[in-house]
């Protein structure tokens, strides 16, 4: 039996701290306390399990069992009516399971199919914009079930929520096959390498049998200066992060992972078709809080060049001064990027240069040019083909008349290369031999995966899960959607740039998983049938949006809209994105300094 068992749990201790990273002395957050207090992560949960009386989790399990991957949740179009019959409200989790770089097996889809149709409340399978998948729905008793279910395909959902780095992505890059197998075998190692080293999981979930991923792929050494001084969490620490974390690898030309949403990136360099080491940014991040100046979204700073001997090493760096130096009394200013303006990039980056053992070499030349995933197919440098599929808002159901889900299902009894999932909510049927091509598409048409009525408008968008689930959700986001993009398709038409688009995003919050941060149009639900509308991103994804109009109505917005797809199409340039002309014109300025100009535009 693991010590971890038998430790009793323990106060939250501070790390040593840099004198240039000192906070002003305040209490630390009680999610401290109850990280540190938790016994790595193990808290009550298997106790919580047993407990029949609520579905859902009590005390701080409720927060710890999103280090496994879960949060728990309600169906919040049926509360009101569940409250006045005296029930408690329908608790259930969503899961994310951890899928470095989004690639899936048939069978493994075949198996999460299963699970998704006979053990859940919405029978749907939802792609993420953080490459993975995830259940919705799941009542309690069927969570050690769901575990043990996705042990038996070779998955888990270990660290795909809470405190700790997550689901690391990579570049969706059907073509350049060679390259891309390179990078994804480097989100994979990074991922590893990062992963919470805690039984925990293991003996909640699988009565204390080995993770697949720990079997497969060996941990890799820990380097001595990243050591937090704890035997079980060297990296992470007793009190794991200050905040979540999330990493990236990016294959230039190609920003499908919107890089800068993220605390930790490695952009690729090569040289043909061999990869030569990576270009790291750090201090991405999109979530904010209404009115709350101390929070803005910013876009990564550029730390230097690594060799690929050093990319383990500067992740564990990167991770750990974050871990040592990261804001551990306001959650709220706890993210990487506010580290960052707190010490400072130059301090910052010392600290990890001197972490991982060597300097960083000056940023290689790199640019990206595109974001949004090639939908159709094409062909790869092997010869084989890859159909990525519109999946509209990552959500997989049978629909009257598009049976998606069904034929996702019967793709994968015959399909023998993989899947990759992106980080824009579609799905990649990757590696078809060409013999095969023609009977593949002919399922896809056949149960309305490729459809020729979807707009680029459609394709380049996207929305978080929002409402009803949500429990953070202030407005309709995924099924506001695709009657919004209806609409301002009509304008678009009318105004001849039907086959033109625009990067248009929405979020449910102002938490940012739909990315709207990063949109050349973004709406951020404020209330009820309300939002905030941004403008001014670009298409690349280099740059934030700034707040245009606060706490408006459908109506308008879309009156809005269509005052500048009429000047838009007037006035552009060759080839001009609608973020670029909107700076070029002034309907909008560029923010240069997150923390200042972005609310400046408030203002």
């Amino acid at each position: 039996m693991s010590h971890v068992l038998e430790e009793k749990p323990q106060a939250a201790k501070r790390p040593p701290v840099d004198e240039r990273a000192k906070l002003p002395d305040a209490p630390w957050a009680d999610n401290e306390r109850l990280k540190g207090g938790s016994a790595y992560l193990k808290g009550t949960i298997r106790e919580d399990l047993k407990d029949g009386l609520s579905g859902g989790f009590r005390g701080d399990n409720f927060q710890l069992i999103r280090f496994h991957g879960m949060y728990e949740q309600d169906d919040r179009d049926i509360r009101a009516e569940r409250v006045s019959q005296k029930l408690e409200p329908l608790k259930n989790v969503m899961l994310r399971c951890r899928l470095p770089g989004g690639v899936i097996k048939p069978q493994q889809w075949l198996g999460i199919d299963k699970f998704a149709s006979e053990q859940t409340l919405y029978g749907s399978i939802r792609l993420t914009n953080r490459q993975t998948f995830q259940f919705h729905g799941v009542l309690k008793d069927q969570i050690k079930p769901m575990h043990q279910w996705l042990h038996q395909l070779g998955l888990d959902s270990i660290a795909t929520a809470g405190d700790v780095n997550r689901n690391v992505l990579c570049t969706s890059n059907p073509v350049e096959s060679s390259l891309h197998r390179q990078a994804w075998e480097w989100a994979a190692r990074i991922s590893e390498h990062l992963l919470p080293r805690t039984r925990a999981y293991a003996e909640i979930w699988l009565d204390g049998e080995k993770l697949h991923s720990t079997e497969t792929m060996p941990a890799q050494p820990v380097i001595e200066k990243a050591l937090s001084g704890d035997a079980t969490e060297p990296v992470l620490g007793r009190n794991y992060l200050p905040r979540k974390f999330k990493t990236t690898v990016v294959i230039p030309p190609h920003n499908d992972v919107d890089l800068h949403a993220n605390d930790l990136n490695f952009i690729a360099i090569g040289e043909g078709d061999r990869l030569l080491g990576f270009n790291v940014l750090v201090g991405g991040g999109l979530s904010m809080e209404h009115g709350n100046t101390r929070t803005y979204p910013n876009v990564a700073r550029e730390f230097g060049f690594i060799s690929l001997d050093k990319v383990l090493d500067c992740a564990a760096a990167v991770v750990s001064v974050q871990r040592d130096w990261g804001n551990r009394s306001d959650r709220k200013n706890a993210k990487t990027r506010y580290t960052l303006e707190r010490v400072g990039t130059d301090v910052f980056i010392a600290e990890v240069e001197n972490r991982m053992g060597a300097k960083f070499e000056p940023i290689r030349p790199y640019r990206f040019t595109t974001r949004g995933d090639r939908i159709g197919w094409v062909q790869g440098e092997e010869g084989n083909w890859h159909l990525t599929l519109f999946i509209e808002n990552g959500r997989l159901l049978d629909y009257p008349g598009r049976p998606l889900k069904t034929g996702m299902r019967e793709i994968a009894k015959v399909h023998q290369g993989d899947f990759r999932l992106t980080a824009n909510q579609n799905l990649i049927v990757a590696n078809v031999p060409a013999a095969e091509k023609d009977r593949i598409e002919a399922i896809a048409r056949e149960h309305g995966l490729i459809s020729s009525r979807v707009s680029r408008l459609r394709e380049n968008a996207m929305a978080c899960v929002s409402l009803p689930t949500c429990p953070l959700a202030m407005a309709e986001a995924e099924r506001f959607l695709p009657t919004f993009i209806d609409h301002v398709d009509e304008r678009m038409t009318w105004h001849g740039l039907q086959d033109d688009h625009i990067v248009l995003r929405v979020t449910g919050c102002p938490n940012g998983c739909g990315r709207a941060m990063l949109a050349e149009i973004g709406l951020v639900g404020k209330a009820v049938g309300r939002y905030n509308l941004y403008v001014g991103g670009n298409r690349e994804g280099t740059r934030i949006p700034r707040l245009f109009r606060e706490n408006i109505t459908e109506p308008e917005i879309l009156d809005i809209i269509d005052g500048w797809l009429a000047d838009w199409a007037k006035h552009r340039e060759p080839d001009e994105g609608f973020g670029d002309f909107a700076v070029r014109t002034g309907i909008t300025k560029p923010v240069l300094d997150a923390p200042r100009d972005f609310w400046e535009a408030a203002a």
